[in-house]
């Protein structure tokens, strides 16, 4: 068993560590998966400036994937969707609508200028065996852009995933030369589909942001979506707004789908409803607002780590320095080599000394020869011939000694040397030479890549309000029947949201939701009193004590409860007299006469009860016993029960 145990655990841990470096999460260097780098650097390969079927491309591919051509070609079609690294000929799908790509023979593809100008150098890039080792292949592809901020990416591994917003080329490029000025930044994300968003907790990219489908009211009855969210499809919306319709949050007459190049999805609209009244119902309940959460998970330094946008743009500032730096010094070397080339041929041919070999009979005395004949000459080249240079001399043809141009090749050596000069200076200092870098790129490719997600507060939609409509609730004392299609002697108005409250005879209440129709009386206990259970009315009792024959009055309100469970608001050794809800109410009292004595009636006001809880016993009202008993009101009347 321990051995299954210690099979498993190593077998788990290859794998995972495959799925996260190797397969879902992209690097932070290039922004790239595996898979992705693959293709790119397949295209890099092939690349002769015209297109090629994708079919080929995964083909082709699949020498360095050790996964089948479908994956390849789903990726392919994806990196070209963003719109920054290939271009397309033929169907690649929809990005509104969500139709899939033609088959891979039919579509063709290649690098874009913008990539084949900041993604690629052999002379910097690492290499390592494929997965059968026959091919080399990219660790990390040289980006001079921040491609993992502009393109996003999205990844599920074992035990972590990663969501990245895709951001805007125009703005990360400003945001790169604000960094190098030494300027804060803040960045927020742009999405191909358009939209409106609210990044107000985007926090760096940890948080999450809220967007919306942008629509316009065509006519009263009419709203039109022009853009929907990211991550959704025309599809997905008008699934949603069906599904909204069918379950009463909406109404809608029509909806039809008119996207083709661009979103337009159009909603009619029935009798009694308006298009302005639908907009924040649709933001409510469909996909029309989603909120989408960012994490950044990258491969890091080989190992997968979380950071926030500022870091991952930092750092793609610190590698474009480099990549340049490491380019210029490259550029500073094939100058010096050419200068030096340039400069020995002239001393050569210059100087006769391919004479003094004319009659040397051994090519090692021919070398030892030129080499001796160079030494007058040594400090006017930046170093010592080799045996390689010495080579190049005495490969020279005839032809080319005989037409040598002495004041053509200084002219063409002072060209180098002030070619040289610019280099050096670039060197002197990288940063301004990565500003002018990223400006010139701005002015090449910022057009075609505009903003297309408009920044905008967005207010959170209150359903309730939306929801909220004034209704009548009816009740029937003689039926005992309630609910708003009850028609009873009384009626009340209240919202579709409050809770009705009952009170019985009996002393028992109960708190329910406002229903259609409902027999409510229980047993021997009948509803003498229905309202709103809105924890602020008072509410008061006339109670009488059976057996003393003392009259109570009592004021609570229902603040607490539980729906639908019965509560009490007044002890069973108690009857009820009446009840009311009026304010300055008092109590007629008829109390029990003497014999022979006439009935005498006593009004007691109520203002000496004080409001309490409902558990709270009642107040005496008289000390003596009471034949009859109601509550009377300056403006109803007596209550009774």
């Amino acid at each position: 068993m321990e051995d299954v145990k210690q099979l498993m655990r190593k077998n788990y841990l290859t794998y995972a560590s495959y799925v996260i470096l190797d397969r879902a999460i992209p690097n932070v260097l290039d922004g790239l998966k595996p898979v992705q780098r693959r293709i790119l650097h397949t295209l890099w390969a092939m690349d002769d400036g015209k297109l090629h079927k994708v079919a080929n491309v995964a083909g082709q591919t699949m020498a360095f994937h050790p996964h089948g051509d479908a994956p390849i070609t789903e990726a392919l079609v994806n990196i070209s969707n963003k719109g920054y690294l290939l271009d397309q000929q033929g169907n690649f799908g929809n990005l509104y609508t969500g139709d899939a790509a033609a088959a891979a023979r039919y579509i063709e593809t290649r690098l874009s200028a913008l990539a084949k100008e900041t993604m690629f150098n052999p002379q910097l890039t690492k290499m390592i065996p494929s997965y059968d080792g026959r091919n080399q292949e990219p660790v990390a592809l040289p980006a001079k852009i921040p491609l993992l901020l502009l393109q996003g990416a999205e990844g599920i591994a074992v035990g972590m995933s990663t969501h990245i917003l895709p951001h805007n080329f125009v703005e990360l490029l400003n945001a790169q030369v604000d960094i190098l000025e030494g300027k804060e930044v803040t960045i927020l994300p742009d999405f191909l589909t358009g939209g409106i968003m609210d990044a107000s907790d985007y926090q760096k990219g940890k948080g999450k942001i809220k967007l919306r489908a942008k629509m316009e009211i065509k006519d009263p009855k009419t709203v039109v979506i022009r853009e929907i969210c990211y991550g959704t499809t025309t599809e997905s919306v008008i699934r949603s707004i069906d599904e909204a319709a069918k379950k009463g949050k909406i109404k809608i007459d029509s909806i039809d789908d008119y996207t083709s190049e661009k979103v337009e999805i159009e909603i009619k609209l029935p009798r009694g409803s308006y298009a302005e009244d639908l907009i924040d119902a649709l933001y409510a309940y469909t996909d029309c607002e989603v909120s989408i959460s960012s994490q950044m998970i990258v491969i890091k330094d080989d190992m997968p780590c979380e950071m926030d946008v500022n870091e991952i743009l930092y750092l793609y500032v610190q590698k474009l320095q480099e990549y340049l730096k490491e380019e210029l010094e490259i550029e500073k070397r094939k100058i010096e080599e050419k200068i030096f080339d340039m400069t020995l041929e002239q001393i050569f041919i210059e100087n006769r000394l391919y004479k003094k070999i004319e009659n040397i009979n051994t090519y090692d005395k021919v070398h030892d020869t030129i080499a001796t004949s160079l030494e007058p000459f040594h400090h006017m080249l930046s170093r010592v011939p080799t045996y390689d240079d010495r080579e190049v001399l005495l490969s020279i043809p005839i032809r080319r000694i005989s037409r040598f141009d002495i004041e053509k090749n200084q002219l063409a050596i002072v060209e180098k040397r002030n070619e040289l000069a610019v280099v050096e200076k670039h060197l002197k200092s990288v940063k301004k030479f990565a500003i002018a870098y990223l400006k010139n790129l701005l002015t090449k490719y910022g057009k075609h890549f505009p903003r297309k997600t408009k920044l905008k507060q967005i207010e959170q939609v209150d359903l309730r309000a939306i929801e909220t409509r004034m209704i009548k609730v009816g009740f029937d004392s003689a039926s005992g029947f309630v609910g708003t299609k009850v028609t009873g002697s009384h009626t009340l108005e209240c919202t579709n949201f409050d809770k009705l409250l009952m009170l019985h005879d009996d002393g028992s209440y109960v708190v329910t939701n406002v229903m259609e129709k409902q027999y409510v009386n229980r047993d021997m206990a009948k509803v003498i009193f229905v309202g709103v259970a809105d924890k602020k009315t008072v509410i008061t009792a006339l109670l009488k004590d059976p057996k003393t024959h003392f009259c109570y009055g009592k004021k609570f309100i229902v603040t607490q409860f539980i729906l639908d469970k019965t509560y009490r608001y007044f002890d069973e050794n108690y009857q009820l007299l009446g009840v009311t809800t009026e304010s300055n109410c008092s109590a007629e009292l008829q109390p029990i006469p003497k014999v022979g004595q006439k009935p005498t009636k006593v009004v007691v006001s109520l203002d000496r009860v004080r409001v309490k809880g409902v558990t709270a016993g009642p107040l005496r009202l008289s000390n003596k016993g009471i034949k009859k008993a109601c509550l009377t009101t300056t403006h109803s009347g007596a209550k009774r029960a």
